[in-house]
């Protein structure tokens, strides 16, 4: 398995005439392109983490870190490890003082949740082989913040 470290590039809206779909986009640093679509309020949460927002009242991703912390369980980092008919499945990777466990995850609960807890994003190579796409082929997309913002 090889690992690639990507980051976020961004949290969207993809629109056309059949759908407007929010989608987040990791980057490899060398001009691939990896779009995940996700849900509206996993959008939200990655797009606030992104921006550093400090809200009144916790998201659950929020709460679910403050729980590890609770317990001494530190987050290592997001692994997006495989796709499979266009859904794509990760593991968070956590350690406490005995050993380490990995966790089942959406890519967007885990994109978020690394993003607040400041942890690499890992991609398996084959992912990125078969799923990342050149800024020129993705969809028409709005910035997140933008479009709500209409």
């Amino acid at each position: 398995m090889t690992l690639v470290r990507c980051e976020v590039k961004g949290v969207f809206m993809a629109i056309s005439e059949a759908a407007t779909v929010p989608l987040v986009i990791l980057s490899d640093g060398t001009g691939r392109l990896l779009p995940i679509f996700i849900g509206i309020w996993e959008a939200v949460s990655i797009n606030s983490a992104r921006n550093r927002e400090v809200l009144p009242r916790p998201f659950t991703h929020d709460l679910f870190l403050d729980l590890c912390g609770k317990f001494s369980i530190s987050m290592r980092f997001l692994q997006i490890d495989s796709i499979e008919n266009g859904v794509y499945y990760a593991q968070l990777v956590f350690v406490n003082t005995k050993h380490e466990e990995y966790l089942d995850c959406r890519p967007s609960d885990g994109i978020a949740l690394a993003l607040r807890g400041n942890v690499p994003i890992f991609v398996e190579e084959s992912v990125l082989a078969s799923a990342a796409q050149k800024d020129g082929d993705l969809p028409h997309v709005v910035d997140l913040t933008s479009f709500l913002q209409k």
